[in-house]
């Protein structure tokens, strides 16, 4: 039988290896309609050296109240409520803390709601199903003021032959002209590590040898 504690030990030495590279004082409020959710995520973000969870907040009413008092770099809005509820939500943040940075965290996020979310100034979606270390990087690509999106979010629903979506047009465009990932990324105002997410996903779609050969790939099907 696996213990809680056998669980956590190994877990807890993954954050700690994450943490050794890490900048320090993300100021972050994590709200969750789910008492079990909140305390495990604030228990977790503990042990990450440069988070500093400056308010948990398990009643959505309170939220914005409890982000204009603490002012936090980084809010995080748990998987509770509807998510049409939860975007009204983060307007509100952005209006009342234009410094904080809204991760949303979805079950099953379709493509819909990511174009939504981010039209509406949140930074990140981070699956349910994604790993806790997604979910970290996440906070901390949005605390430096990134875009920052998970590669299967653009792959939901993804016919082999759709359409590429803006972004990634984007990506290949640049790419085409010799940008390395950095570059683009900063072009874009992305996290490297979405953006190299992004050029893998598309590479392998396209079934290319490499990002330049996908570039290739997408204009030959007149798609760029």
């Amino acid at each position: 039988m696996t213990t809680a504690t056998e669980t956590i030990l190994p877990l807890r030495r993954s954050l700690e290896r994450t943490t050794r590279i890490a900048a320090p004082g993300i100021r972050i409020l994590v709200a969750e309609e789910s008492q079990l959710f909140l305390d495990a995520a604030v228990h977790m973000f503990g042990m990450i050296r440069d988070f500093e969870v400056v308010r948990a907040v398990l009643a959505p009413e309170a939220v914005v109240d409890e982000v204009r008092r603490t002012r936090p770099i980084v809010v995080v809005l748990g998987i509770g409520g509807a998510g049409h509820h939860r975007l009204d939500l983060a307007r509100k943040v952005i209006e009342v803390s234009p410094l904080s940075r809204v991760v949303l965290v979805a079950v099953r996020p379709t493509q819909a709601l990511v174009d939504r979310a981010v039209a509406a100034g949140v930074l990140s979606v981070v699956p349910t199903h994604a790993p806790l270390k997604h979910l970290v990087d996440a906070i901390r690509g949005v605390a430096d003021g990134l875009l920052t999106l998970d590669a299967s979010l653009f792959d939901a629903a993804d016919p082999a032959g759709r359409v590429l979506g803006e972004r990634e047009r984007e990506i290949l465009r640049l790419t085409a002209m010799g940008m390395p990932i950095k570059d683009i990324a900063s072009k874009l105002f992305l996290a490297p590590g979405t953006v190299r997410n992004l050029t893998s996903s598309l590479i392998k779609r396209l079934g290319a040898r490499n990002r330049f050969d996908a570039v290739r790939i997408a204009r030959d099907r007149g798609w760029l």
